[in-house]
């Protein structure tokens, strides 16, 4: 009642979370992850304010931008060449002015910072998180507390299939919703409603995000029961190898699964289209979908934040809720069928306490609990440089999330039993691979899926000013649309007979080069640009986060110092016991040598009277003998 009152409630989201009372209820292993999510919680604060600040400088500096000024200017007449062999026309470059503005509110130069940021920001996370785990060992009495762990290193053959199927089934959604974007962009290409025709990247983006969250709660689901089924199929030897082993399959599955869809437009959506005149086609004449003409980090940031934000309402909220109450309804019903209609008459009418726990939803682990919080850290920083709201949305869900957690512990679930460990386990090595694996990836994602090395590149090597003036027309290069492949001009364009060139975004050789339409010397001067930024970003990021590690110790100071002094009283308590144990151990010496010696005078004495009482014997002995021989 008292964690209801004060812990449960979403009226008490305000406060802090009675950590040592939770323990003494649940144990240390459900107070560690409550005590865990509360860090992670705190530490969204300054995250989600560095990111609103990230966006608002996105905002303020939007008139202020020249590229997409430039994009937006129809006064420019930039002719891009069709989307789309046949159906689609020539079109202008200010009509994607939209699109240009949007994606400067997430690509600016503040993403950069942002990235470091968060990178830093998820190393002193875990560090903290060390300092409280040993915090906490230390006032709940788990320092020395030790697992045991047995090797179990034969690993069945069956299991690794599965997974592979597993991620193939996952590779092949995203491919289907790759053809469905494709095949959706063609069919509406055909349409003669004009309105339709200018929104088809809008309409196809928005559908097949949501195709891909709809698939990816599904495959979640799916992925959960194989993930149990194949570490039962194991028989780890304890129950600690069973939790890891489904833990890592689990984790394994639904990373790829969360995070497949946001990889292929990240890296892959854009790269292999081709160029106009030798396009890259798939089933038999549809050509590979291209990035906006803002780029693809505008679409990355909407795939992004659809699916967490789909997840964390649908999945982690409703499903929570509903699911349990649903359960809990079925099992009500089935036990009233079961049960017999005659009740004992001696058998009281109102229900007792625990015929009440009884019809609660049995406890089933915390690993549901710990994945979903840890796929929202994938969220929060893997691709953290195209969505930088990412960690206030997750802020405002966990705040939710605790307390929904909390009543559904309390009121919900039977009471679990209680459990000792000393840390959260296997959680906390996939959390650092996460956060050295994001460094990774918000490298790539500023260096190659966003304009920020293009734009720097222009501004200081091929900018006649210093100025970003001049740099959309810049990243344009110029096609010959007689070059053409037959059957795929436009057709009935009002204006073909205009249009000598057409524009496409890609640094290539113009056509009255000697090497019409190859890669310019731009293009490989930008490249190596983006390669070496990867290089210079990750390796400092690197330092900065090994930097960070050093500075922080994982043991607190007064928890330190009370340790030495413990050790210390410890090792003069031991001492002063030794001391007396010798003094002891002489005592006994000292008195059993007093003892030798009085033994040793009383053994003479004797000896010596025994010596004359042999003597006289025998003197008697032989005045007896004499007496008798003179008898």
């Amino acid at each position: 009642m008292l964690l209801y009152q004060e812990w449960a409630r979403y009226g008490v989201f305000y406060k802090f979370q009675p950590i040592d009372l939770i323990r003494k209820y649940f144990g240390e292993k459900i107070g560690l992850y409550f005590a865990w999510l509360g860090l992670y919680t705190e530490f969204l604060i300054p995250s989600s304010v560095v990111g609103i600040f990230v966006f608002l400088y996105g905002c303020i500096t939007i008139e202020s931008d020249i590229p997409s000024k430039e994009m937006c200017d129809q006064r420019n007449a930039f002719t891009m060449c069709p989307l789309c062999d046949k159906f689609c026309d020539y079109w202008n470059l200010s009509s994607a002015c939209a699109t240009a503005r949007a994606s400067h509110l997430f690509d600016n130069p503040a993403t950069v910072f942002f990235s470091i940021f968060m990178a830093l920001w998820a190393t002193m996370f875990l560090e903290q998180w060390k300092r409280l785990q040993m915090r906490l060992s230390y006032f709940w009495d788990l320092t020395g507390l030790e697992e045991e762990e047995y090797n179990t290193s034969i690993i069945l053959k069956l299991t690794n299939l599965y997974i592979s199927l597993q991620i193939m089934l996952t590779f092949s959604a995203v491919f289907g919703v790759i053809v469905y974007r494709i095949t959706t962009a063609a069919a509406l290409s055909f349409s003669t409603n004009e309105t339709t025709r200018s929104n088809i990247r809008v309409t196809v983006t928005a559908t097949a995000v949501i195709i891909n969250l709809i698939v990816i709660l599904i495959l979640d689901e799916i992925y959960g029961a194989v993930a149990k089924w194949l570490t039962e199929i194991e028989v780890p030897k304890t129950e600690k190898a069973f939790e890891e082993r489904l833990i890592l399959k689990a984790f394994l599955l639904k990373f790829v699964n969360s995070y497949a869809p946001i990889f292929y437009v990240a890296f892959f959506k854009g790269r292999f289209v081709g160029r106009p005149g030798h396009y890259v086609y798939v089933f038999d004449g549809y050509r590979m979908e291209e990035c906006a003409p803002g780029g693809c980090l505008m679409e990355l940031c909407i795939q992004l934040s659809i699916i967490m934000l789909g997840k964390q309402l649908i999945q982690n909220n409703l499903f929570e809720i509903g699911i349990p109450k649903l359960k809990k309804l079925f099992r009500k019903l089935k036990d009233g069928r079961t049960e017999p209609k005659e009740m004992n008459t001696n058998q009281s009418k109102d229900p007792q306490q625990w015929d009440l726990d009884y019809s609660l939803e049995p406890f089933t682990g915390l690993t549901p609990e710990y994945m979903e919080m840890i796929i929202q850290f994938g969220f929060v920083t893997l691709f953290v440089a195209s969505f930088p709201l990412a960690p206030l949305f997750a802020l405002l869900n966990n705040i939710i999330e605790v307390r929904l957690d909390a009543k559904k512990f309390v009121t919900e679930l039977r009471r679990p039993d209680t459990v000792r460990a000393k840390d959260i386990g296997i959680w906390y090595n996939i959390l650092s691979g996460i956060g050295k694996l994001s460094v990774i990836i918000n490298a790539f994602v500023i260096a190659v899926t966003s304009d920020f090395i293009p734009r720097l590149m222009y501004q200081y090597a091929y900018s006649q000013n210093g100025t970003m003036h001049g740099f959309v027309n810049h990243t344009l290069s110029y096609f010959n649309v007689s070059h053409l492949k037959a059957g795929t001009q436009p057709e009935n364009s009002p204006f073909a007979q205009d249009i000598l060139f057409c524009r496409f975004k890609d640094y290539r050789e113009p056509p009255w080069s000697p090497n019409q339409y190859e890669f310019s010397k731009q293009y490989w001067a930008v490249l190596s640009a983006r390669l070496a930024f990867v290089i210079l970003f990750q390796n400092l990021v690197m330092f900065l986060s090994v930097l960070v590690d050093w500075m922080i110790p994982d043991i607190p100071k007064d928890i330190s110092e009370q340790i030495k002094k413990e050790k210390s009283v410890l090792v003069d308590f031991f001492l002063k016991e030794e001391h007396e144990k010798l003094k002891l151990i002489e005592s006994f010496i000292t008195r059993d040598k007093h003892k030798h010696k009085s033994g040793t005078k009383d053994q003479r004495s004797r000896a010596a009277s025994f010596c004359q009482f042999n003597q006289s014997q025998k003197g008697s002995v032989a005045s007896f003998s004499s007496q008798h021989t003179e008898v």
